[in-house]
C-alpha cells in the first residue's frame, strides 16, 4: 500500500483512552497533510474508527492485553493474546511494507511495535511517543529498540541509557492549540471554575469540590460559575449541592466543546494526565492538580510536580485533597487574581501547541536519516514493489 506520491505507509499504533488517541489523531492529520498514507493498528477496546482521519485508511484491530494480569490464569491469557496480536501485526506490516510504526504508549501499542521488531533487517522504523514525565511500562519495554523517542516533558524518568530522545510536546486538538492566541484574563467579576478528571469525571471531585465550595465566604461563592465533569451516577447530587448553595453550575459526564470551556476558565481543578497537562499549558491556564493515586509509576504525580515546580499549577495529593484543604487553597487563589495570572503565564511558557508538527518532523527526519549499519531498518533499505492492503 502506498500513498499517491509513492511513499510507503506510516502505521500509527494507539488505543484505549483519549490520552493516547488524541495525539495519535493529531499526528495522523499532520502526516496526511504532507502526503503520507496512514494506517491504524489498535486494540479491541478502542475498536475501529468509523469517522475522522483514521476512517480514511486501513485499520487493524489486534488482540492484546496488559502484561500484568491479576492472577496466573489471567496473566497467561494476556500473554497469549499479546503473542497472537504480535504475530498478526508482523504479517500485516510485511504486507503493508510500512515505512514506520509510531506507538503512543499503553499496551495496545505493544503488538504492532513488537511485530515490527520481529521483521528483522526489513523492519519499519520504530518511533515512540511518551506523554508523561515518567516512561510508561509499555514504552519502557519497547524503548530498548526504538529508533527515536518523542517526549512531552524536558525530563523523563526511566529512559534507558543512550535513548534517542526529542522533545516535541504532546499533540492536542487544533481547537486547544488555537487557545495559544487567547490571553488569560484574571477574574474581576464572575469567576469561572472548570472541574474535569478522567474519561467521565473522577468521583473524588464530586465528593470534595462541592463541599469545599460550600466552605468559601459568601462573597466568593456569589461570584462563582462552575462547570464540572461528573459521572452520571454522581451528577444529580452534585447539581443539587450547587443549587442549594445558589451557585450556577453545569454538570455533565461529557462536554463536547472542551476548548471553549478551557478558554473561558479562570481556574481548573483536575487530574494530571499527559493530555490534560498539555491542554492546560498550551492554553496557558492555571490549575489545581490532583494526580491519580493508583498509577503504578506515579506518572501523574511527576507531571503535576513538573508544572508546580515551574509555578504553573498547585499539586494536592489525593490523601490531602479534602474539603477543608481545598477550600483554603481556593479562598487564597480566588482572592489573588495576580497569583492566577502568574501561574497562567508560567503555564504558557511550558506549552508546545506545535507538537504535532514537531512530531511529524521527527518521523520524517528519522526516515531520511542515513542508515546505522548495526541497526538496519526497512526505512533505510531498498523496498520491493508494494501491494494494496484493505481493511480485513
Amino acid at each position: 500500500m502506498q500513498a499517491p506520491s509513492g511513499r510507503r505507509p506510516i502505521v500509527i499504533a494507539a488505543g484505549g483512552t483519549g490520552g493516547h488517541f488524541i495525539p495519535a489523531e493529531a499526528l495522523a492529520h499532520a502526516l496526511a497533510a504532507r502526503g503520507h498514507a496512514i494506517a491504524l493498528m489498535t486494540d479491541r477496546r478502542a475498536g475501529a474508527r468509523d469517522h475522522g482521519i483514521f476512517a480514511q485508511g486501513p485499520q487493524f484491530v489486534l488482540p492484546g492485553a496488559g502484561i500484568a494480569g491479576r492472577g496466573p490464569a489471567r496473566a497467561a491469557r494476556a500473554a497469549l493474546a499479546l503473542a497472537r496480536g504480535t504475530m498478526q501485526a508482523r504479517a500485516i506490516l510485511r504486507r503493508l511494507d510500512a515505512a514506520a510504526v509510531v506507538g503512543f504508549g499503553g499496551y495496545p501499542s505493544v503488538p504492532p511495535l513488537l511485530g515490527a521488531r520481529l521483521l528483522g533487517a526489513r523492519r519499519p522504523l520504530i518511533v515512540l511517543h511518551e506523554g508523561n514525565a515518567v516512561l510508561g511500562q509499555a514504552n519502557a519495554m519497547l524503548s530498548r529498540f526504538a529508533d527515536g523517542i518523542a517526549t512531552s516533558f524536558p525530563q523523563v524518568a526511566r529512559l534507558p541509557a543512550g535513548a534517542r530522545t526529542t522533545l516535541t510536546g504532546m499533540p492536542v486538538r487544533d481547537a486547544i492549540a488555537a487557545l495559544r492566541d487567547r490571553p488569560y484574563t484574571p477574574p474581576e467579576g464572575d469567576i469561572r471554575l472548570l472541574v474535569w478528571g478522567g474519561s467521565l469525571g473522577a468521583r473524588v471531585f464530586s465528593d470534595i469540590v462541592p463541599d469545599a465550595i460550600g466552605r468559601l465566604p459568601a462573597s466568593l461563592r456569589a461570584r462563582l460559575r462552575i462547570t464540572q465533569q461528573a459521572r452520571a451516577a454522581d451528577a444529580d447530587r452534585v447539581r443539587a449541592r450547587y443549587a442549594a448553595l445558589g451557585i450556577p453550575a453545569e454538570i455533565a459526564p461529557f462536554f463536547a466543546d472542551v476548548a471553549a470551556l478551557l478558554g473561558a476558565a479562570h481556574l481548573v481543578i483536575g487530574r494530571a494526565g499527559g493530555s490534560s497537562v498539555a491542554e492546560l499549558t498550551d492554553a496557558g491556564r492555571p490549575a489545581i492538580l490532583v494526580p491519580l493515586p493508583i498509577a503504578a509509576s506515579d506518572e501523574q504525580g511527576a507531571n503535576a510536580q513538573s508544572l508546580a515546580a515551574a509555578g504553573a499549577a498547585w499539586m494536592i495529593r489525593q490523601p490531602d485533597f479534602t474539603a477543608p484543604s481545598l477550600a483554603a487553597r481556593l479562598e487564597s487563589l480566588l482572592s489573588d487574581p495576580a497569583a492566577l495570572a502568574r501561574a497562567a503565564a508560567a503555564a504558557r511558557t511550558l506549552g508546545r501547541p506545535d507538537a504535532a508538527r514537531l512530531l511529524a518532523d521527527l518521523v520524517e527526519g528519522l526516515l531520511h536519516r542515513p542508515p546505522d549499519p548495526a541497526y538496519p531498518t526497512a526505512a533505510h533499505t531498498a523496498a520491493p514493489a508494494a501491494t494494496t492492503e484493505s481493511t480485513p
